[in-house]
């Protein structure tokens, strides 16, 4: 993936003004932004996903213009052909897993039916295992479940890159440690370049690759980690 980000977004809120002034160059299939609460990674990420609009610069993503001011580019979230994994996963509760699954492909707003079928949808549940509660809902799934519908979700329409926002932070410690694994072997397989946000450093440790430091609405420093290495190899 060769991604090219500048971007400057200035937010206020009462007498606190949050200032975003990111700079990123990166070829690396593998890149983890890793920084405190508060240093503005959301944002960034959000950014190049297009849920939120710089106040100026530009983002590209392998060659392609997703957002230039200059230029008066702005390309919708639906076009941006990224997938966006969010914290909380956002799935939707009405829905059971074939369904939150297929509706990766949607192009509306429309629900998918109960009983959705196909052969991309088919790939993904039997890539993630998900078959055996294929017609159970949300509520009804353990954490990791719902982290792989919503990574299915994110991957069925074959985006150019995956957006992670903090994907491990709402598991217990067994299953993170679990998780950042079939993450890495998911990365491994598919050779799908990712892109993560995170507070903890085991999961730059682990997942390795272009690791920036971002502090209080910059990137403050960059290290290469060895994916290889870091997992004793």
């Amino acid at each position: 993936m060769l991604i090219d980000v500048d971007i400057a977004k200035t937010l206020r809120a009462g007498q606190r003004t949050f200032r975003l002034k990111a700079r990123l160059v990166s070829a690396s299939d593998r890149i983890v932004i890793y920084g405190a609460s508060g240093a503005g990674k959301s944002m960034l990420l959000k950014a190049i996903a297009g849920l939120v609009t710089p106040d100026n610069g530009h983002i590209a993503l392998n060659g392609r213009r997703l957002y230039d001011r200059a230029a008066k580019v702005d390309v919708p979230v639906q076009r941006r052909h990224v997938g966006y994994l969010f914290q909380d996963y956002a799935l939707f509760p009405h829905l059971n897993v074939r369904q939150n699954i297929a509706f990766g492909l949607k192009k509306g707003w429309f629900n998918p039916p109960v009983t959705a079928h196909g052969e991309q949808l088919d790939y993904w549940l039997d890539a993630f295992e998900l078959r055996p509660v294929a017609h159970q809902y949300p509520a009804q799934l353990s954490g990791g479940q719902r982290q792989r519908v919503a990574l299915a979700r994110a991957l069925i329409d074959e985006p150019q890159a995956l957006l992670l926002d903090e994907p491990f932070a709402a598991l217990d410690p067994a299953l993170r440690v679990r998780m950042r694994a079939e993450l890495d072997a998911l990365q491994h397989r598919l050779r799908i370049p990712m892109l993560m946000i995170t507070h903890d450093p085991d999961d730059a440790r682990v997942f390795g690759g272009h690791v920036l430091t971002m502090m209080d609405g910059v990137i403050a420093g960059e290290r290469q980690i060895d994916v290889e290495a870091s997992h004793g190899g």
